[in-house]
């Protein structure tokens, strides 16, 4: 049986996490948008860190199944987006994910608890 949309979303937070994203914040979108049901949303230190915290998303998703629909931002390298339809990964560097300020746009989205590898291995 294939993973929940809540497993994929802590498996992508886990993933981007192991290339050293910064703060993960996951919202629930599903009260207040009709374009996808999570954003995902973590920095990276430069470009590299930044295309590497994606590719891992991708990697790990692709094995479980679940490659993204689309990906935009891989020329810009500063922001990349990930769509898998029920959510989509935003990894930014850290001053375009101050510009954007996407946590702010949806302040009115639920934060999901962010389950961090350890957790997840005593499960």
């Amino acid at each position: 049986m294939g993973m929940t949309t809540m497993e994929l979303l802590q498996t992508a937070v886990r993933a981007a996490e192991s290339r050293k994203a910064t703060d993960a914040v996951i919202l629930d979108l599903r009260d207040i948008s009709t374009v996808t049901d999570f954003f995902i949303i973590c920095s990276g230190t430069s470009d590299t860190n930044v295309r590497a915290i994606a590719d891992a998303v991708e990697e790990t998703l692709k094995k479980e199944g679940h490659p993204p629909l689309g990906v935009e931002g891989r020329q810009e390298k500063s922001w990349i987006l990930l769509d898998y339809v029920n959510f989509v990964v935003h990894v930014f560097q850290h001053e375009k994910r101050l510009a954007f300020a996407l946590e702010n746009l949806w302040e009115d989205a639920k934060r999901i608890p962010v389950e961090s590898a350890e957790a997840a291995a005593g499960k």
